[in-house]
């Protein structure tokens, strides 16, 4: 549930008109990477096949991954990223052959950074469902065509399970740190929660323990604006000459306005037109109608519309409470030191969901029974764009005895 590209992740701006022109014309049917694009960092792992919680069954997962630095002899310098709803295994570095964007956390990872890559190896997948390399609806099933609606349901648990034929084939016993935002703290938390011997240190960023029912009725809307669009043929249009692009760019569009908080929209755009016409009846637009409409389009040129439906309905699926027990039970056996952050401005995860993780973890740094919290302008993104504020948190989790 946020911004991937570091143009998308700064303060919002005016889309001027020239800028707007550089995407007109007609997406494609899909923005995910395919076998045959260049494989730019890309590595693969072979996971074999899943099973998952609700019944369904994958004959075989292909994992997308990166690694940023070099794994020590003893493989205990090895640090997992989860990515969020929008992100993939591109966290740092630049745009190039085969990764459209630059990195989405290039302010965190990397030489010299809070998660350093010249002490630190770190790993990011695509994870399970995504669209940039990983087995999703639009990878080529069995039947040799894209899974599209055959694609099985997924939750958060059955997406980190793959992983640990990753962290086997690179001869890591136990991660230095697993760290997650948004939907990337809600896999970090269930691996600290199903694997905790393999986790060193855990790092939750604006996330919960629970999706609750106000991110559910988020959720729902952007999925009905998906499956409603004409184009989308019930999950099966990658045959088709155009895909679903207006429910996914509108879908994103909602998605953008609890992404930032209201005081920098409102601080930004005002009443602003977008060029000379006015939108009080002479067909012109406000200035933030074009900004929504400009990178809702932008992202349907680099995602899956079938990938958001399931990543979405794996974020809908996270309760760490389901078939466990209550709440500070299942949170109490969490034994690794854990940084709980939270930004001041979230309105799609608001605090009071990272104070309550932090209230029933006895682990969280410094023994506190609250979160950790950054002051930003920019609501969720915030994590994201607060490179300083948050890479010192990280750095503070990264140095803490194990």
């Amino acid at each position: 549930m946020d911004w991937q590209l570091p143009s998308d992740s700064v303060p919002t701006a005016f889309v001027p008109e020239a800028v707007q022109a550089s995407l007109r014309g007609t997406p494609p049917v899909t923005g995910a990477w395919r076998d045959g694009d260049h494989l730019g960092n890309r590595k693969f792992c072979q996971a074999g096949p899943l099973e998952t919680e609700t019944g369904g069954s994958l004959p075989h997962v292909r994992i997308a991954y990166e690694l940023f630095g070099d794994l020590n002899e003893d493989r205990s310098n090895a640090v997992l990223v989860f990515h969020a709803l929008t992100g993939d295994s591109h966290v740092t570095g630049p745009a190039g052959a085969g990764h459209d964007t630059g990195g989405w956390w290039s302010g965190i990872v990397g030489s010299g950074l809070a998660i350093d890559t010249d002490h630190y190896a770190v790993i990011v997948p695509n994870i399970l469902g995504g669209c940039q390399g990983s087995t999703g609806p639009s990878s080529v099933s069995p039947k040799g065509r894209e899974w599209g609606s055959s694609f099985p349901y997924v939750t958060i648990r059955d997406q980190i399970r793959p992983l640990q034929a990753l962290r086997k084939e690179l001869g890591i016993e136990r991660f230095a740190a697993v760290i997650g935002g948004s939907m990337g703290g809600m896999h970090a938390l269930e691996w600290a929660l199903e694997y905790p011997e393999q986790t060193a240190r855990l790092g939750l960023i604006a996330t919960t323990a629970v999706t609750s029912a106000d991110q559910l009725g988020v959720n729902s809307v952007q999925i009905e604006a998906i499956t409603s669009d004409p184009a989308f043929y019930g999950g099966d249009y990658y045959d088709e000459d155009g895909g679903p692009y207006r429910g996914l760019a509108l879908a994103r569009r909602m998605a953008l306005l609890n992404y930032r908080s209201p005081t920098e929209l409102n601080e930004r755009f005002h009443r602003s037109w977008q060029g000379k016409k006015s939108p009080l009846g002479d067909d012109g637009r406000f200035a933030v109608e074009s900004y929504l409409d400009f990178h809702g389009n932008k992202f349907t040129r680099r995602f899956d519309a079938n990938s958001y439906l399931v990543l979405v309905d794996a974020m809908n699926s996270h309760d760490v409470t389901r078939d466990r027990g209550d709440l500070s039970g299942v949170l109490g056996g969490i034994t690794a030191p854990t940084l709980v952050l939270g930004i001041d401005s979230d309105r799609l995860f608001p605090l009071e969901q990272q104070h309550e993780l932090a209230q029933h973890i006895p682990t969280v740094l410094d023994g506190a029974n609250h979160a950790t919290v950054v002051s930003s302008p920019f609501g969720h993104d915030g994590f994201l764009i607060e490179a300083e504020a948050v890479g010192e948190e990280i750095r503070r989790l990264l140095d803490h005895p194990a």
